[in-house]
């Protein structure tokens, strides 16, 4: 029987990539059985599903560092994807490590960040700390194993939810292209937010400790040049990702230097005390008056799915504008009258 076009690719990526890539005909499945695309493999299904599904279209209206800033050229949470994606594949690819899995993770990682972003998630995880709080890498997840698809999710494999779940620098994924991911989310974000905070007046060039910028350039495109190079050079050949010392400390301090600099500067967070107040508000809204979710969480509201739980979803799906829009129309009052003669 002859090979289709899915397992040729199949067969190509063993014969292509590094002994230490993840192969997309052994991977660990997904939780629901399926036949397999004849064109294909499980990873490129996976990625093509997060691109068509609605989570990643919110994307475009959700905050990456600036409460809806105005301007054509500050990053959205898409644009922050789309640039995680794009250093996760470079990185993939000169290893010789699997691409379609590394596109996947990259495109899905975000897909359960809130409104607002890291505001709108300090308001959610306020709201259920005592129930375990909320954590966007783990929204992530529910998202393409619960919310997609009215309740039937993604159905993605194992290896991209998992590093989806393990972005994040405390975690640590079970796949070399999971660890991609996860450097080139810091690299993407570090780079971009300085880029954004430059535009919007925040930060000059020149505010960079000069120690950091020798190391790691004195450009948002030498900065990713360097540290992109960095972890090639440093995980070509090894069952690792890795940076070498100086240039891994320099990005942290980089890092430090924008919490200090951009992420609690007054200026550019000024408003982001309006949106603890907005998802508080609609949070005890819909907890008073839960038959008016939309119909998809009702019909997860009768599976069982537990009310907070929910209305917590609902919030976290919203784009900014969606939030915004809808607080006005349940909080506002709206003007009234009565058409007709007005007698006087």
């Amino acid at each position: 029987m002859s090979e289709n076009l899915r397992q040729r690719q199949e067969r190509r990526e063993h014969e292509i990539l590094s002994e230490y890539a993840s192969f997309a005909d052994e991977s660990a499945g997904r939780d629901r059985k399926e036949e397999q695309c004849d064109i294909r493999t499980d990873f490129q299904r996976d990625r093509d599903r997060i691109i068509h599904c609605k989570a990643f279209r919110r994307l475009k209206q959700k905050t990456q560092v600036f409460l809806a800033p105005e301007g054509d050229h500050y990053r959205t949470r898409l644009t922050h994807t789309l640039e995680v994606a794009q250093n996760a594949r470079t990185i993939a690819r000169a290893l010789l490590l699997n691409e379609d899995l590394t596109e996947a993770i990259a495109l899905g990682h975000d897909l359960g960040h809130t409104p607002y972003g890291h505001a709108g998630e300090r308001a959610l995880h306020k709201i259920m700390e005592d129930v375990g709080g909320f954590h966007h890498n783990e929204q992530s997840v529910r998202v393409v194993e619960r919310l997609e698809k009215d309740g039937l999710g993604l159905n993605l494999t194992k290896e991209v939810r998992d590093g989806i779940l393990n972005h994040q620098t405390k975690c640590t994924p079970a796949t070399l292209e999971g660890k991609i991911v996860r450097l080139s989310d810091k690299i993407a974000y570090i780079n971009s937010d300085i880029d954004d905070a430059i535009r919007a007046g925040i930060i000059k060039e020149k505010d960079i400790p000069e120690k950091l910028t020798d190391v790691l350039g004195n450009s948002t495109n030498k900065r990713l040049n360097t540290l992109v190079h960095d972890i090639v050079r440093n995980s070509e050949g090894k069952n690792e990702i890795c940076m070498s010392e100086k240039v891994q400390e320099a990005m942290f301090k980089l890092r430090k230097f924008l919490f200090a600099s951009v992420y609690t500067n007054p200026v550019a967070k000024g408003e982001e005390k309006k949106v603890d107040h907005i998802v508080h508000a609609l949070y005890d809204y819909y907890i008073e008056n839960i038959t008016e979710l939309p119909e998809e969480f009702q019909k997860l509201l009768s599976e069982g799915e537990p009310e907070r739980r929910l209305v917590c979803d609902f919030i976290a799906c919203m784009s900014d504008r969606y939030a915004v829009n809808l607080y006005k129309d349940i909080m506002i009052p709206k003007s009234w009258g009565v058409s007709g003669i007005e007698y006087r």
